[in-house]
């Protein structure tokens, strides 16, 4: 479900992409991109880059100048209930899209509004509820739940409105290391399926779990990297750039010696018998 699509087919284009703030701040300026069908890519940058309005943009969430496409449809009034059927956004608060009162019903909400019958609407909901781990969950108010539940619920409300493109917005933030690797084996399994997936986050560690391919954006809210994903990551010189790692100095005698640091995340591998 959700991820039929063929790789090698473009699914998202961008071009001069401009976003800006009410008071005139700039969010994003001049992206250029684009992203085939079947790819995972993550967006990469300090915070403030404008990770979350790039995510926002291709689900029309904020006003853009430039040209955007998804799934050949281009971002414009007439286009938008469209483009959401093809492109869902799980925001990084859960809370901003569990509002039901049982987790069943968020999740059905979707495919519900997208004009599925309260059967079928119902069969996506134990179908995802089971995918990200929560079978037994389906009468269970959201505010009994913890917050690595709570984002899995998030992601099964937009996976059952089947969507091409998933977009995700710092996925693990939060997270105890246990939750994270549960969040991410479920990603995996998407990955493998098929499924487009866009990341935005500025933690290091997740890129080989997350993405194939990373786009890093600055601080002046520009693209100044697109390349695989291990090519980005050994680039020192250019994450101490974008404030995505930090240098310290350290005096030996007479000799000062350079070494970058990344925050550090614990992740676990988890086996069941």
């Amino acid at each position: 479900m959700g991820g039929d699509a063929l790789r090698g087919s473009s699914i998202v284009e961008i071009r001069n992409l401009r976003v800006s703030y009410p008071d005139g701040r700039l969010a994003l300026e001049d992206v250029s991109l684009s992203i085939e069908a079947g790819e995972s890519v993550a967006v990469i940058g300090a915070n403030g880059a404008g990770k979350t309005t790039l995510l926002q943009a291709l689900v029309g969430l904020v006003p853009v100048s430039g040209k955007v496409e998804v799934d050949g449809l281009e971002l414009n009034r007439d286009n938008l209930p469209e483009i959401r059927r093809v492109a869902q956004l799980a925001f990084q608060d859960p809370d901003d899209q569990l509002f039901m009162p049982t987790v069943l019903e968020d999740v059905a909400f979707g495919p519900l509004n997208f004009g599925k019958s309260k059967d079928d609407a119902r069969r996506l909901a134990e179908h995802w509820l089971s995918a990200v781990g929560l079978d037994g969950y389906g009468d269970r108010s959201p505010d009994r739940m913890s917050l690595g539940e709570r984002k899995r619920a998030a992601l099964a409300a937009v996976m059952a409105c089947e969507p091409k493109l998933l977009l995700l917005d710092e996925p693990t933030a939060g997270l105890d290391p246990r939750s994270q690797t549960v969040l991410l084996e479920i990603l995996q399994k998407l990955r493998e399926d098929g499924l487009t997936l866009i990341a935005a986050t500025h933690d290091l560690l997740l890129l080989p779990h997350l993405a194939d391919r990373a786009i890093v954006l600055s601080e002046d809210h520009r693209v100044v990297a697109d390349a695989p994903a291990g090519l980005i990551l050994s680039d020192t010189e250019l994450l101490l750039s974008v404030n995505l790692i930090h240098e310290h100095y350290h005096s030996h005698g007479m000799l000062v010696h350079r070494h970058p640091h990344e925050h550090v995340i614990a992740h676990e591998h988890i086996h069941e018998d």
